[in-house]
């Protein structure tokens, strides 16, 4: 037999290890496809992609995830998603190439990843239990069992012991290579794979449709107590400024949900119980909706915004009082006498939030909302109810997608952002924020309008100053104030010279405590100093 002859017989050379990563990478292909699809029979977060992303988030030290969110945004979960089907790409090569030498070793590592994904699901904190690791699982042994076929198809084994080498490659024993026969199971398999994928999308697409329903069907109430008029001159013409209430397309989101929740409305349920409380109840939505509501402009701020940052926003809320609500069940705050000086707001994917409980029953308007805007919570946003509680930052305040609220202690408990090094208390800091002119923005000499918005929610903002360059603070003239829980917009004419120039802004709230020029990062209690950009006038 020629050399020729064994090289088409055996696949030598480049051939080899790309045949290897090619069985890997349909082995890999198929395994998520399969895993996708029975997610979709049993819940789209026991996915091993959701599921492995969510154990990361859990694990990820918190300066990091202020980096991801920095420099991310809200398309940091999409990021994460696409990082760990980055490492699954490689890690389905190399067993691909490992398989051509160890084959059973190759099979066996793809059920060892099939293991971390379950490991992974059944280890989220909104588990559901050992089904959620059937999507890894089931996964895990289509892959496995497709890379032995698909090496097997090759016709290679390890070196026959004692047989001498060939020029450019080994000799091996064993069947020769299957072209065909490898060709057509790669190509079935992907093909099936692809149908399996999309299948998945849909039965998870459409897992959510009696939440959908619930919330196209809900018509919201009116308030008992509307929120007040906008006052006239508390939105501000200067162009460029933010607009005083945050369209909901618009508003932030910063949270750990790789899969955002759809909680069908008419199955909701919020339980009420702990430390002090004399009437423990669990409450339906429409226990809730037959509660007085009330309607109130809030602006809310992430403790992962930093300085000048985006992650603020105001918006009307529709709820009802949850001091009320407290109260009903007997809970004292703890100036009254009552044990529990923490409370624990719980989501349906784990997520658990502390907030003080004197701070929820001071007379502010900490609501459990149910619109947003003039309609029901997005999903985003938490539907069907979330927290909001004016001048807090939302990791201790803004639990989203609620269906449980414990009273305890802060001894007693650190929820989840407490645990990963941050705060267990954190009212929001005073700030101010320039939003035009923009950073490296190019003006022409003249009057040039300076604008922005600052807030120190629940302390409301007394006044707002900026200096050029190393100039003199000049006081800028504030729009009409709605109520001290939103944010107010300013603006300041420049009569603009040509050259660079630096513009900062600093804020006053009502306690008359000037906003410090001090800068500390969003770890572990919110970023703070002062908002500055540079500009070059024409």
């Amino acid at each position: 037999m020629t050399n020729g002859e064994k090289k088409r017989r055996n696949p030598h050379g480049r051939l080899r290890p790309a045949l290897g990563a090619l069985s890997g990478a349909v082995a890999g292909f198929a395994a998520l496809a399969v895993a996708e699809l029975v997610s979709g029979w049993v819940r789209p977060q026991a996915g091993p992609v959701i599921a492995v992303g969510g154990a990361a988030i859990d694990r990820t030290p918190a300066a990091v995830k202020s980096w991801a969110v920095r420099n991310f945004g809200t398309d940091d979960k999409l990021v994460l998603e696409f990082g760990i089907l980055f490492v699954l790409a490689l890690f389905a090569l190399a067993l691909g190439v490992l398989a051509l030498r160890h084959r059973r070793s190759g099979s066996a590592g793809v059920l060892l990843f099939g293991a971390v994904g379950a490991a992974a699901a059944v280890g989220r904190p909104d588990s559901t239990g050992l089904t959620d690791t059937l999507p890894s699982a089931a996964g895990a042994v289509v892959g496995a069992g497709l890379l032995f076929l698909l090496v097997g198809r090759l016709g290679i084994r390890d070196p026959a012991p004692g047989r001498p080498g060939v020029p450019g490659g080994d000799t091996f024993e064993g069947p020769q290579w299957e072209r065909r026969g490898f060709v057509l199971a790669a190509s079935a398999a992907a093909a099936a794979s692809v149908g399996a994928g999309a299948l998945g999308r849909v039965l998870n697409g459409s897992s959510g449709r009696d939440a959908v329903a619930s919330r196209d069907d809900l018509v919201l109430p009116a308030p008992a107590s509307p929120a007040p008029a906008v006052p006239e001159g508390a939105r501000s013409r200067v162009s460029g400024i933010s607009p005083f209430t945050t369209p909901n397309r618009s508003f932030y989101r910063v949270d750990t949900a790789l899969v955002v929740p759809k909680v069908d409305a008419t199955a909701w349920r919020l339980r009420i119980h702990g430390l002090g409380v004399a009437r423990p109840v669990t409450l339906s939505f429409d226990d809730l909706l037959r509660q007085e509501l009330i309607e109130r402009d809030i602006t809310l701020t992430c403790v992962s915004n930093e300085v000048g940052g985006p992650y603020v926003g105001n918006a009307r809320w529709l709820g009802i009082r949850l001091a009320d609500l407290l109260a009903e069940c007997g809970v004292r705050p703890p100036s009254g006498g009552g044990p529990a000086d923490q409370l624990v707001a719980r989501s349906v994917d784990g997520m658990t939030i502390g907030s003080p409980v004197e701070d929820v029953m001071d007379g502010r308007d900490a609501l459990l909302a149910v619109g947003m805007n003039g309609e029901p919570l997005p999903f985003e946003h938490g539907f069907p109810v979330r927290m909001v509680v004016p001048g807090l930052y939302g990791y201790v305040s803004a639990c989203k997608w609620i269906k449980d609220i414990e009273l305890t202690t802060f001894d007693a408990y650190d929820p989840y952002w407490v645990r990963r090094e941050w705060a267990r208390r954190a009212p929001v800091k005073t700030q101010s924020r320039i939003d035009t002119p923009k950073p490296f923005a190019r003006p022409r000499a003249g009057t040039v309008m300076v604008g922005g918005v600052a807030w120190a929610q629940h302390r409301g903002i007394d006044k707002v100053e900026v200096r050029v360059d190393d100039g003199p603070w000049r006081q800028a003239r504030l729009a009409a104030e709605d109520s001290r829980d939103t944010w107010r917009q300013w603006s300041f004419p420049w009569q603009a010279t040509k050259g660079g120039h630096t513009l900062t802004v600093r804020a006053t709230d009502r306690t008359g405590a000037v906003q410090t020029e001090k800068r500390a990062r969003t770890v572990p209690d919110g970023a703070s100093g002062r908002h500055s950009v540079v500009v070059t006038v024409d």
